[in-house]
């Protein structure tokens, strides 16, 4: 048996650091609510920002499916995995979208790691923001191409990297839409503006964006008026729309490619069919109730308002991020909300920088106003 004892001290130096993460189960429950150790408390922490993931609708289409076709999907999309939900889902992204074509991942990871890997060659350019989530910059690395790293807050760093690149290679920027653990934007137009004049592709990955973000809740490239301006959009099934997955919004030829070359869709068991179809009934709820959406950006404004001069970031929409910078302080206001009734992510290194700690506070459209200010309440 393979000797682990080596990894002790490292693992004290966490708990050591404040840093040691406790595993533990929580109980889902319709409305926003979840259960935690036998408590049901108000669920601060879930992506769910639109209460999709319980909507009776979206359980219903699920339901149907699963009775249809079973629970997995069986084999890798382009083996036998791909069901008549798997084509009607890539359907709906394509109107939803307004693309040629969509391709599905098994997670948003996957679509990232997959996407940017088999499109980025080891001959170009990547420009890879510095707090890109960790499957944008996996993806840049996996590429083999050259990796420059930017701030969206000095992008005359940006500017001038673009300026000094070279070679036969393509030029890449890679960004998030929103910033998960700072809540910020991304300046899209501006990144689009440098994009043109240097002859840049722009890959946006709208996470956190797609559902929440724009008139229709095609994301902050909506939101911005960029959607033309970039090249391609990535997004995740697995926040907004309350399901699981990844998908990329492309052109045909984009997706072809990807179909013979993204390593991650080629090589992944398809999602299962009843998975696509509550997403199909999801994107049906966030075109015909934009009241969810609009609700959810009224109490994101209030609660941020409330919260002026405590923000770590300035931003907007539903992740709302409290500085706090110490990891064991940051614990204790965590458990001390949850002790109020409220469960709100414990964010700490190596997730954020050291002395970045914080409670990452996620709107979603279950709440209530009341609830918002009772939150502020304890936190100032």
């Amino acid at each position: 048996m393979a000797d682990w004892d080596w990894l002790g001290s490292d693992l004290q130096r966490l708990r050591d650091e404040g840093l040691w993460r406790d595993v533990r189960t929580i109980k889902s429950l319709p409305g926003g609510w979840c259960e935690v150790d036998g408590r049901r408390v108000r669920n601060l922490s879930s992506n769910d920002y639109l209460n999709l993931a319980h909507d009776p609708r979206v359980i219903a289409a699920a339901k149907e499916a699963l009775d249809e076709f079973g629970v997995g999907a069986g084999a890798s999309a382009l083996v036998s995995g791909r069901s008549p939900w798997h084509e009607r889902l890539e359907a709906t992204i394509c109107e939803f979208e307004r693309t040629e074509a969509a391709v599905l991942f098994p997670s948003g990871y996957a679509a990232n790691v997959g996407t940017i890997s088999a499109l980025v060659s080891d001959q170009d350019v990547v420009f890879c923001d510095r707090l890109n989530h960790a499957s944008l910059v996996d993806g840049c690395r996996m590429s083999g191409a050259r990796l420059r790293v930017y701030r969206h807050d000095r992008l005359e760093i940006l500017e001038r990297e673009l300026r000094k690149s070279s070679g036969n290679g393509r030029r890449w920027i890679v960004t998030d839409s929103v910033f998960s653990m700072d809540g910020d934007l991304a300046p899209l137009v501006e990144l689009c503006d440098l994009a043109e004049e240097f002859d840049a592709r722009v890959i946006v990955d709208e996470a956190h964006g797609t559902g929440v973000f724009g008139a229709n809740g095609r994301g902050v490239c909506e939101h911005f008026g960029v959607e033309e301006r970039v090249s391609l959009r990535i997004g995740t099934l697995s926040k907004a729309i309350g399901t699981l997955g990844g998908f990329v919004a492309c052109s045909i030829s984009v997706r072809d490619w990807l179909w013979h070359s993204a390593r991650t869709h080629v090589f992944s068991t398809a999602l299962p069919p009843a998975v696509c179809a509550a997403a199909v009934q999801s994107f049906g709820l966030i075109g015909s109730e934009p009241e969810r959406r609009q609700h959810l950006m009224s109490l994101s404004a209030k609660f941020r308002k409330l919260m002026a001069g405590r923000l770590l970031a300035d931003g907007e929409g539903p992740i709302v991020p409290i500085r706090v910078e110490q990891p064991d302080l940051t614990q204790q206001m965590a458990a001390e909300l949850l002790d109020a009734g409220f469960l709100v992510g414990s964010i700490r290194p190596p997730t954020v920088p050291h002395g970045t700690s914080r409670l990452r506070i996620c709107m979603t459209a279950a709440c209530g106003a009341d609830e918002v200010e009772s939150l502020a309440r304890l936190l100032l």
